[in-house]
């Protein structure tokens, strides 16, 4: 028998020192991103692309790591954060009787004038009162194995390390900390003024007040009109379109796929070893992430993955599969490596980089791909006659491959298991597959691919049961429950209200769940430490019970979900028993995921007695 795990002994809940993973926004600019601390600072940063080396990695080092702080000479003063509404531009302002300080962060949207370099716009406001303000930039390239050289340049101050090398600028002057590798400014701000701070490529000039304010507009404006193309109404909306602005931050406007995750290295325990990086795209989380935007009515987010898929799939040869994940450029996924000079986020160490499983059998991949591939067919353009037979070529790899074990959606770390999900997966690429063909009249072979779906069910049914209570096990002839089971009616495998499926949700009910947080699963996985609870499964939860007609029950477990997400609506990968947030952040499958369940529930809330099917 596997050993249980138990999340209470494994996944320490003590408060973290120092800034916590929830306490931050985040900016970007379809190219990478920053996280920006409650503080004001930007301690996480990667340079120039989502998944190049950090230039600011403070919150997986404080000492090494390097930041870009903000600090106000206020006593006692409150800070809050929130978004410009409709975009993706952040405001963090701190409040006290002495008067008031407001912080802007942006990076300008693509879409602004091409000659806007690829910056960081940080600008300080003083609404009310006289304040004090001290700036200090101290970034540390190259994922911080050394300290930069600094120096003058004109007004500006550059930092080298090797070949890259950045260049801030402000509207105040700008001094060097000799032998420290960072630079800071002080200055006063009186009522209606304001101070640009601007990090860019040495290469570039930076943008000066007036450009940063035009920035500024045409970034607002950008976001807005995104924004207004989604075709929800329902309820949760802002939250919903917060969800699909962090999405769509996550999304290459250069490539079409999308990132799982901005960060790597943030525990799924503090002080335990489950510390991988997500910072490239799966094949499983893009796919889902096209769903959740297809659902919004942003259809040429899908297209544009599609593309990029497709050119996944023309460069596999005969004898070669698709990968799990790639990098964002669409290029082979890094390796695995350790960081072994970061002391990592509350001594939560290794600090990896790359991740090794890039290299694991999930045969789950292709029924994710399938189904996006499906809807994007079916809401978008038509097929290609050159990207059919890749999906004639996929399927018929699902077909030889179904039956064998794999490492599963979890990516575990120890022996290959035959898994309930993967198989699933393997019977929604079958399916979608035919229908594809019927729907679009595509020459296939039909009748054998709709027989091998067939008998996926059938094994399905046989060998993936309780062996005395009859509900749906994680793997062939176990005993375990694994939280992927709540795809099953998702995918419209079983019915939502099947008497066997129902007993399942209740066994998951029982055994997974603690106060509307939801575990993997509890059965050993071949890793060292433990886990806290995954976002994402509680939104499966809730959608699992909206479709079983258990709205009551649904409505609460939504509204004890939307409460883990931190100050700004945003989700994090797992959750402590305290319901701190925990893991890589923001995380993309749990936003697509609170995407989906609202938009179900929402509408079984609006007509109960109404259409439960959906495509």
């Amino acid at each position: 028998m596997p050993k249980a795990r138990s999340p209470i002994a494994h996944a320490p809940n003590n408060p973290v020192p120092g800034r916590s993973i929830g306490e931050h926004g985040i900016i970007g600019n379809l190219d990478t991103a920053a996280l920006v601390a409650s503080d004001g600072t930007i301690d996480f940063m990667c340079w120039p692309h989502m998944d190049s080396p950090t230039v600011f990695a403070g919150l997986l080092d404080p000492e090494k790591g390097g930041e870009f702080s903000v600090t106000p000479s206020l006593a006692d003063a409150r800070t809050m954060q929130l978004y410009v509404p409709e975009t993706n531009i952040l405001m963090t302002r701190w409040m006290a009787v002495a008067g008031s300080v407001e912080l802007t962060d942006f990076m300008p949207h693509p879409a602004t004038d091409p000659r806007v370099p690829l910056s960081v716009l940080r600008c300080l406001r003083v609404p009310r009162g006289r304040v004090r303000i001290r700036v200090h930039c101290r970034p540390r390239l190259g994922y911080a194995k050394n300290v930069p050289q600094v120096e003058a340049y004109g007004e500006t101050v550059v930092f080298h390390d090797g070949p890259q090398s950045l260049r801030l600028a402000s509207s105040v002057p700008v001094m060097i900390d000799d032998d420290q590798g960072g630079a800071h400014s002080e200055f006063e701000l009186g009522p209606g003024e304001e101070v640009w701070f601007v990090l860019c490529d040495e290469a570039h000039d930076p943008l000066d007040a007036l450009e940063c304010a035009a920035a500024f507009n045409e970034t607002a404006e950008a976001w807005r009109r995104w924004t207004r193309k989604s075709s929800y109404r329902g309820r949760w909306r802002e939250r919903v379109d917060r969800s699909a602005l962090v999405l769509k931050l996550l999304t290459s406007h250069r490539h079409g796929s999308v990132a799982a995750a901005a960060t790597f290295g943030l525990p799924e325990a503090t002080g335990e070893g489950r510390n991988w990086d997500y910072r490239a795209t799966w094949i499983r989380d893009a796919s889902f992430t096209v769903y959740a935007f297809m659902r919004l009515g942003y259809i040429e987010e899908a297209e544009h993955f599609r593309r990029w898929i497709e050119a996944r799939l023309g460069d596999l040869d005969q004898r070669s599969a698709l990968r799990i994940m790639y990098a964002i450029d669409g290029g082979e996924a890094a390796d695995e490596d350790v960081l072994v000079h970061l002391a990592g986020y509350a001594d939560s160490k290794p600090v990896r980089i790359g991740n090794a499983a890039r290299s694991q059998t999930q045969l789950d991949i292709f029924g994710e791909l399938m189904d996006s591939l499906y809807l994007a067919n079916k809401y978008g353009r038509a097929i290609s006659r050159s990207g059919w037979l890749h999906v004639v070529r996929m399927v018929d790899h699902v077909m030889r491959h179904w039956r064998e074990a794999d490492e599963g959606i979890w990516e575990i770390r120890d022996a290959e298991r035959e898994f309930l999900h993967s198989r699933l997966m393997c019977w929604v690429a079958l399916d979608r597959a035919v229908r594809l063909a019927n729907k679009r009249s595509l020459p296939a072979p039909i009748v054998e691919w709709a027989a091998e779906r067939d008998r996926i069910a059938e094994d399905i049914w046989t060998h993936f049961r309780h062996p005395r209570h009859g509900y749906f096990v994680q793997s062939k002839g176990g005993t375990d429950l694994d939280a992927s089971l709540l795809m099953m009616p998702l995918v419209r495998f079983v019915s939502a209200t099947d008497p066997v499926w129902l007993d399942t949700l209740d066994a998951i009910r029982d055994q997974l769940t603690d106060d509307g947080m939801v575990f993997r699963y509890r059965n050993d996985d071949g890793l060292e430490g433990g886990e806290g609870a995954f976002t994402t499964c509680t939104f499966w939860y809730v959608e699992c019970l909206a479709r079983a007609g258990r709205l009551h029950e649904a409505r609460e477990i939504m509204a004890r979900g939307v409460l883990y997400s931190n100050h700004l609506g945003l989700f994090s990968e797992e959750l402590s028993l305290r319901g701190d947030p925990l893991g890589n952040f923001p995380q993309a499958l749990t936003h697509l995921a609170f995407i989906s369940a609202a938009f179900y529930l929402d509408r079984q809330l609006t007509d109960p007695d109404g259409q439960t099917w959906q495509p």
